[in-house]
């Protein structure tokens, strides 16, 4: 039984993430700082007949992610997919940020990634075999005033997944950076985004249909994909956009009601 390793899976895309993942009898490893929600979450994949295995860990702290990969391995767990799936956003003008929640998001949007990859990818490219997913977003296109960090963040996730996708070429591990746009999750309430343009669209896709995009995508190896024909046009039209004006209309999106 391969074994699927996804960080933030309590909510959202990570939830729905495992919800296939239990579906298709995969032996998954749940990574969230809530327990109570963890065993919530475990006890739902365990009734769809998945073997679960929870681990609580902030993975926004500079620490977890090594002491998560030392328990795996204290458990003799092969990790056969990989998804960076757990991230926040902070929104407002970043000289009135909060300097340790902005770090810290960094930290997990982008560090924490970056150590759980370079642990699993050893061991994936000794046996020839693993995919990994990592959340990025059609944020990682544009610049993003009044969430700088988030979106610069996300634009990271994007290079570095296509970069290290290119290296890993015929070595039957694959990379796939998954972006999607605004998504109905509480992803937005949690950013304090909830009043904004950007997080009022009705047509937004749901959590279970990003997720669907995404499974599908990596188990074809693709290397990035955007979720959604319309996030996939409005990424194709900013090509043609300077970036000063993607910027204004990004602070437009984001500027609450």
């Amino acid at each position: 039984m391969s074994t699927i390793l996804i960080t933030g899976a309590t909510s959202g895309i990570g939830l729905e993430l495992a919800r296939i993942a239990a579906a298709e009898t995969y032996h998954i490893v749940i990574v969230a700082r809530d327990e109570k929600q963890l065993a919530t979450t475990a006890a739902e994949l365990r009734k769809m007949g998945a073997t679960v295995t929870t681990f609580a860990k902030d993975l926004a702290s500079p620490t977890a992610p090594q002491e998560l990969w030392q328990e795996l391995q204290k458990q003799n767990m092969t990790i056969d997919i990989l998804v960076n799936n757990a991230g926040f956003a902070v929104s407002g003008t970043f000289a009135k940020s909060d300097l340790g929640e902005t770090t810290g998001m960094l930290e997990l949007n982008i560090n924490a990634l970056v150590k759980l990859t370079r642990f699993v990818l050893p061991d994936m490219l000794a046996r020839k075999q693993g995919r990994i997913l990592n959340l990025s977003s059609t944020a990682a296109f544009l610049p993003g005033p009044f969430m700088a960090g988030y979106y610069a963040s996300k634009a990271f996730v994007l290079s570095f997944s296509e970069a290290i996708g290119n290296e890993l070429k015929d070595t039957g591990v694959t990379v796939t950076a998954l972006c999607p746009g605004p998504t109905a999750t509480n992803f937005a309430a949690r950013a304090d985004m909830k009043n904004s343009h950007l997080f009022n669209d009705p047509n937004a896709l749901t959590a279970a249909q990003v997720a669907a995009i995404g499974w599908n995508a990596f188990l074809k190896g693709k290397s990035v994909v955007i979720a959604g024909h319309r996030n996939a046009l409005t990424v194709f039209a900013l090509r043609f956009l300077p970036r000063s004006l993607a910027a204004q209309q990004a602070r437009q999106l984001q500027e609450k009601k």
